[in-house]
């Protein structure tokens, strides 16, 4: 019996031994960085920079960066989250991450880093954008660093994306934000210093999908938004068990089959996915292209579009750090170009602007094409939110704001309009506008009426540096006055410096006081 025996005991405690890293993997477990911490990435400059990772519980950490060297502070379950002191743009350098193990990430530059985000017009190429094969031909620069966050969707919030830091090259920059690069392009040379670009976006996303679950569900004007989601999510898991059986029954009849059910996005999912694994990465500000999935919901937005950025701001603990919006461009859904859906929303984000401190918005009423949701012409949108952060955040004295409606009178059956931001002056542009031909120095765009009737199509002209007359013969006594409020508007009333005036309308509802997370 003893002789049977010993083998079978001497084979099971081998086999525990073999087993038994794969049974306590924390024994020997190697200290870990996220992906965001990689050969090539870009530091904010003259902001604390904040590393984190996954240890052995109580083992001790060390990271050291351009002569820096701390002590990681212990966390819970293993992480751990280091804090080196604010540095100056420069480099390359390596960081070095030292527990049992040590990581060196090597080429490593200090700047100024942006995080790019926003559904399909963000996520747009460079590579599809209007007339890219020279600005690719031309790219290379090796202080401008790409990240690229793949598209994720997830339920709860996950510790790492799947990206890599890339230098810019025309190969590197062909399948990146066309936006983003723009922007960072124009930034990098105006003021010299190392750029890095991360880009999380998905196309077709609403804002809410961006949004952490509980600022949905614990708001009583977002609650819809989840209640929505749950027939919508039934709708679609019927509709799916039934598809394949839809598909050859078409095929049987010689129709054309059904489209696979799309799946509902989920609110907070990209939140989970795409921006929770990035905090409490430092950066300097947002760009921000999104709004097209939300169109239809204007209302609901002017609380989702802040609660959103206020979510974003304190849970990457960075103050009220700069977000720049663009405005949706003009374009006409189901081929209705006059209404209003999209004027609607683009009023929701002007309104963010005034919500919420901090908060810049890029107009693009120049740029839209009629049919189609995804105008090409990404440089003036990248400029222009470039422009917007020189003045901003590092203070160049540039005229950087579109004009903006600011007041109202009425003389003589005549409607005086008075702008913010005009620069040096408004003007009436002439030339190719939207894909239509404007004629110069004739303004359009501006309707006028009273408050129980239609406007009307309006004769306007401008006076002085700051201010346009509106006026019809049809309207002896008006109002209230419209300017570029559909959804396709040609409107050609620009500041002097080539920046258009943001669609409005006199008789816009007063400023909401949403309900908003506070401020950490």
């Amino acid at each position: 019996m003893q002789h049977d025996t010993m083998p079978r005991v001497q084979r099971v405690a081998v086999l525990l031994c073999l087993l038994l890293p794969l049974l306590t993997p924390s024994a020997n477990a190697d200290v870990t960085v996220p992906a965001l911490f990689s050969n090539g990435m870009v530091f904010q400059r003259n902001a604390p920079i904040r590393v984190w990772g996954q240890a052995d519980p109580g083992e001790a950490v060390t990271v050291e960066l351009n002569g820096k060297k701390v002590t990681a502070e212990r966390q819970n379950g293993g992480k751990w989250l280091a804090v080196l002191p604010a540095m100056q743009a420069g480099g390359p350098h390596t960081l070095t991450v030292q527990g049992k193990n040590r990581i060196e990430v090597k080429d490593v530059l200090i700047g100024e880093v942006w995080l790019c985000s926003g559904q399909s017009n963000m996520e747009w190429t460079l590579r599809n954008s209007f007339e890219p094969q020279p600005v690719i031909a031309s790219a290379a620069n090796p202080n401008i660093r790409l990240f690229q966050v793949k598209n994720t969707r997830s339920e709860n919030p996950l510790d790492n994306v799947e990206a890599t830091w890339q230098a810019c090259t025309p190969e590197t920059v062909a399948n990146f934000s066309a936006v983003a690069y723009y922007f960072g392009r124009d930034l990098q040379k105006t003021l010299g210093v190392p750029i890095g670009l991360i880009q999380s976006d998905w196309g077709g996303s609403p804002a809410e999908a961006w949004t952490r679950p509980d600022l949905i569900t614990d708001n009583p004007e977002l609650r819809e938004i989840a209640t929505n989601y749950t027939t919508a999510r039934e709708r679609y898991e019927k509709a799916l068990a039934t598809y394949d059986t839809d598909v050859e029954k078409a095929k049987a009849e010689g129709k054309e089959p059904p489209q696979r059910p799309r799946i509902p996005w989920r609110y907070g999912e990209l939140y989970n996915g795409m921006i929770a694994p990035l905090v409490p990465f430092v950066f300097r500000g947002v760009i921000w292209y999104q709004g097209e999935s939300n169109v239809g919901r204007a209302g609901q937005y002017s609380t989702l579009f802040p609660t959103m950025i206020q979510n974003w701001r304190n849970d990457f603990q960075n103050g009220d750090f700069p977000f720049l919006l663009v405005q949706l461009a003009p374009y006409s859904p189901g081929g209705s170009s006059t209404g209003t859906g999209y004027a609607e929303l683009r009023e929701s984000q002007y309104v963010a602007t005034k919500t919420l401190k901090n908060v810049g918005m890029a107009v693009i009423t120049d740029v839209g094409e009629e049919r189609d949701i995804h105008p090409r012409r990404k440089q003036p949108v990248g400029e222009r939110l470039a422009l917007l952060a020189r003045k901003m955040v590092y203070r160049e004295k540039v005229v950087a704001e579109s004009p903006t409606f600011d007041k109202m009178s009425v003389k003589a059956g005549k409607v005086y309009l008075k702008f913010r931001n005009v620069g040096s002056g408004l003007e009436a542009r002439g030339g190719t506008i939207s894909e239509v031909t404007v004629e110069p120095g004739k303004l359009v765009g501006f309707t006028i009426g009273t408050q129980d009737g239609t406007v009307v199509p309006a004769m306007a002209e401008i006076v002085g540096k700051d201010t346009v007359v509106v006026w019809s013969p049809e309207v002896p006594n008006p109002t209230r006055v419209h300017y570029g409020f559909i959804n396709f508007p040609v409107v050609n009333l620009f500041s002097k410096e080539g920046l258009p005036v943001s669609p409005f309308r006199t008789d816009m509802p007063p400023l909401p006081k949403p309900n908003l997370p506070k401020m950490k």
